[in-house]
């Protein structure tokens, strides 16, 4: 059974302007997604900054956002790490504080050989009994997860049940669906390929977008789950504008702007993440107001 299915955000961590985490900010913006119609949250990913969250911040945060949400749609807590040992223990402790699954990037900088990335895998799901989504985004990490490895992983321990496909390749997402026999659900990691990839068996996304378009991103999934690809087409070719804006420096550094031109106050980034320059404040704006979430 999927751990989720539709559309799961990747949300983004609120801070004050001192750099704290603002944890009342980030309670209103768990409920607006599952109000909007997110399926599922998953919380200190990417997205949320989680590389610039000490251990204590980041458990606190997964352990908040469990109890805020409170089984109204699953949580899925980023746990990978570039240390195998460093991913276990807060896997473990994820799982202690009630996460119902987890997202587990492959290891960044040192990177791993590809028998050593399916062993990473292998050893954070022997650890814990949630369900582990497996995460391939090498053009952050310098790591790809190939289709072998990501079967490798697969055989190799019965909770690895997913994998977030990040590399923007529709061919190897093809290759992981069919070697899998499509028994590993598939999320996308890309919002401008939520319908592609779901044309092929997807489950659906862990997506950017839904920050700041929950309902629009759940009802794409939808209708691609409807059999109607001619509605979710649109929907995905009337949003990659707003797509590409929020891509167009660094994740989450748009986003977070984004939000805030739309009155959510989530506040700034940590270090070594900069505030929008200007101009692609400017493009970014245009793509919300064209996209109807501005004036």
């Amino acid at each position: 059974m999927s751990i989720f299915t539709g559309s799961g955000v990747a949300i983004v961590t609120p801070m004050y302007a001192d750099g704290t985490i603002n944890f009342d900010k980030l309670g209103e913006l768990i409920d607006f997604q599952i109000k909007e119609g997110t399926d599922s949250i998953i919380i200190c990913g990417t997205t949320g900054e989680s590389s610039t969250m000490t251990h204590d911040e980041h458990l606190e945060c997964i352990r908040y956002a469990v109890d805020k949400v409170a089984k109204r749609v699953p949580v899925v807590a980023g746990t990978g790490s570039n240390c195998t040992r460093e991913a276990v223990d807060l896997s473990k402790k994820a799982q202690q504080v009630g996460a119902d699954g987890l997202l587990c990037v492959t290891p960044y900088y040192n990177k791993a050989t590809q028998a050593g990335l399916a062993q990473y895998y292998i050893d954070i799901a022997k650890s814990v009994d949630l369900p582990i989504i497996m995460y391939s985004v090498a053009s952050r990490t310098g790591c790809n997860i190939t289709p072998e490895v990501a079967l490798k992983a697969f055989k190799g321990a019965d909770n690895i049940v997913a994998i977030k496909e990040a590399s923007g390749n529709i061919s190897q997402v093809a290759k992981i669906a069919s070697i899998t026999e499509g028994e590993l659900d598939i999320y996308s990691g890309n919002d401008d390929m939520i319908v592609p990839m779901m044309s092929i068996g997807s489950k659906g996304v862990i997506s950017v977008l839904a920050n700041v378009a929950p309902k629009q991103t759940h009802d794409m999934t939808a209708a691609c789950f409807a059999g109607d690809y001619q509605t979710a087409a649109k929907m995905q070719l009337d949003a990659l504008e707003l797509i590409n804006a929020l891509f167009c420096e660094v994740n989450p550094i748009p986003v977070k702007a984004a939000l805030n031109m739309m009155g959510m106050e989530v506040g700034s980034l940590r270090a070594p993440l900069t505030e929008m320059e200007d101009k692609n404040k400017e493009v970014l704006l245009r793509a919300m107001k064209n996209y109807g979430l501005v004036k």
